[in-house]
């Protein structure tokens, strides 16, 4: 297939879209697709270092070309960047390319771009609903906006082809704002990286030198992770916080977590190895969709303690590969990982059977699925264009048939 990815979010930056869509990329290489991807551009210090070129000086990611737009980086967190490019450019890259499917990653603003110039140009779209920005609008002090941010997710999934959903709490919430056309598409694993076998000894003596257990937390340091909730657990005796990442809040935890131990952003081998290494993991964050990092903590035989909202719920099984809290109940979620901390049995048992529910959940087996939603996507939009053109024509007729009457 001929295949335009539209990502709103993209190298050099990583987070759960950019990793989605690079394990997307690799399938459809393998495949042997043709692939162009669009994305914001990305201006910050440092951001070319790992961008590929060829000979013609063309950025290419997967041995594919990578289409920047220019771009604005969010306020206060300039990692984070918003394209600027109009419907027409889009439209114009669009109408060259004449792609079989547009994939819409994580849509808001150029992804809501290329919704609308797919559908002027009759090309089937597949959004990929992946993060919950209207209830990130509390948490950065502008409550005001989050049912108008709300009315723009509406708009976006109603004039797309397909939307596919991570989970059955996202599913549920968007039927209910009336969106239709919702096939779920979960992510993948990699068993590899993410394994019991890479705990790491001497990492765990670096990190606990008094014998503590670990309790970590994997992700961006930004207000919507929700990671100053971690602060409720910071004193459960013979245990000590590890946060892993970086992010516009991380002064801010450091001041309030001064006894945790910050390891950065890792990534790779190495995010597994520090992964494999906890004892506990905890996710603390209400706007998670799918919440990846919780099903690599699971992947290593780590189990995992997260707030019973979105994402976790299809993840956690709560009493058997961990627990779950409800939203805002800080005492639970202290008293969940207390027990698993202090009970070396159920912890080693909850270890085992969070490995074993996410065998076979692997890239490979996902990116399959997507291909047939593809498939999907691209037949529902020749019925539409069907039913559009004979509509067209039963008008016609009957204009033609008044005109002669």
């Amino acid at each position: 297939m001929k295949v335009v990815i539209v990502a709103e979010s993209f190298l050099p930056h990583m987070n759960g879209v950019t990793n989605s869509v690079l394990h997307v990329l690799a399938h459809l290489r393998r495949r042997g697709d043709e692939v162009t991807i669009i994305a914001p551009s990305a201006t910050f210090s440092g951001a070319d270092t790992a961008a590929e070129y060829d000979a013609d000086g063309v950025e290419r990611c997967e041995g594919f070309p990578v289409l920047r737009l220019p771009s604005l980086p969010f306020p206060d967190y300039p990692k984070v960047r918003v394209a600027a490019g109009t419907v027409a450019r889009i439209r114009g890259i669009l109408e060259e390319i004449r792609p079989d499917i547009v994939h819409v990653a994580s849509p808001f603003v150029l992804g809501w771009r290329a919704i609308q110039a797919s559908r002027s140009l009759g090309l089937p779209t597949v959004s990929i609903y992946q993060t919950e920005v209207p209830t990130y609008a509390a948490r950065y002090r502008l409550p005001w906006a989050e049912e108008l941010l709300w009315q723009h997710v509406d708009r976006m999934h109603t004039s797309s082809t397909l939307t596919l959903v991570p989970s059955s709490f996202c599913k549920d919430q968007l039927r209910r704002r009336d969106i239709r056309r919702l096939k779920t598409w979960r992510r993948g694993v990699d068993a590899e990286r993410f394994s019991p076998a890479r705990r790491d000894e001497v990492l765990r003596a670096e990190l606990a030198p008094h014998g503590e257990r670990l309790i970590g937390f994997v992700g961006r340091l930004a207000a919507e992770k929700q990671v100053q909730d971690l602060a409720a657990l910071a004193d459960i005796p013979h245990s000590r916080l590890v946060i892993i990442g970086t992010g516009p809040a991380e002064e801010q935890l450091r001041r309030k977590l001064p006894h945790a131990h910050f390891a950065g952003f890792r990534s790779g081998d190495d995010l597994g190895r520090h992964v494999a290494s906890l004892d506990l993991f905890v996710h603390p964050g209400e706007a998670e969709t799918f919440c990846q990092t919780i099903q690599e903590a699971m992947a290593a035989a780590v189990p995992v303690v997260a707030v019973g909202r979105g994402g976790p719920l299809d993840l956690v099984d709560s009493g058997r590969t961990g627990w779950l809290y409800s939203p805002g109940d800080l005492d639970g979620m202290r008293a969940a990982a207390a027990h698993l901390i202090s009970d070396d049995d159920t912890r080693a048992r909850f270890a085992q059977q969070a490995y074993e529910s996410v065998q076979g959940r692997s890239w490979e087996s996902i990116c399959n699925q997507l291909i047939g939603h593809y498939a999907r996507a691209i037949e529902a939009n020749e019925r539409l264009l069907r039913m559009q053109a004979k509509s067209y024509l039963a008008q016609q007729s009957r204009l033609t048939g008044g005109l002669l009457g």
